[in-house]
């Protein structure tokens, strides 16, 4: 009887470092008190550069068509949060037409670069892209190898940029290698709907 008692009080023991473990591992990650998650305190500093994105914004949407005019302006909703515990940033996109998007947004403080790889639907890809970048001044600048068309080297230039507690801006443009060509494809402005707090 006294050997099945210290096995349950071990048994209830090592449960307890488990459940608290668990909390410890997963204490960042989205719940009812932090819907969008937090930031990791232990990350590096560079995790906050995505924090006036993190809550839900509905957006305005607007593409090229590859005439080159522009597409009707479509409606979106862009929704970011913290993930891996508050060391990354996933972001989710529902877009007018049944299209929706996400990425994950890692920090790599060996290259000091965001690694952001994008995923989408009904356009779903076996290698999705993945653009590389960080922090210019005011504006997030994320930058992808892409050749234009026509067979000219370039890359795609993602910038987010007008940050605020309010809201954003979003634009894609392709840019030659030379840097003298820029030609614009897509464009979205966003508002916050709920803060990310």
């Amino acid at each position: 009887m006294k050997g099945y008692l210290i096995l349950l009080v071990s048994l209830l023991f090592t449960a307890s470092a488990l459940a608290q473990n668990s909390i410890d591992l997963m204490q960042y990650e989205p719940s009812s008190e932090h819907p969008f998650g937090q930031l990791n305190p232990n990350g590096p500093a560079e995790l906050a550069d995505f924090a006036p994105m993190i809550g839900m914004c509905d957006c305005w949407s607007l593409n090229r068509n590859p005439d080159g005019s522009w597409q009707d302006t479509l409606e979106m909703v862009w929704k970011f949060k913290y993930i891996m515990n508050g060391y990354g940033v996933q972001d989710e996109v529902w877009r007018e037409g049944e299209i929706y998007a996400g990425s994950i947004r890692q920090f790599q403080p060996d290259s000091g670069k965001w690694v952001v790889t994008y995923f989408s639907y009904p356009a779903v890809s076996t290698t999705p892209g993945v653009w590389l970048g960080n922090k210019t001044g005011d504006d997030i600048v994320l930058k992808m190898p892409q050749k234009a068309p026509n067979g000219m080297e370039g890359y795609s230039r993602l910038t987010f940029h007008s940050m605020s507690e309010k809201g954003y801006g979003w634009k894609g443009e392709w840019v030659s290698e030379n840097g003298q060509i820029t030609y614009p494809f897509w464009k979205i402005g966003c508002k916050k709907r709920q803060e990310g707090k």
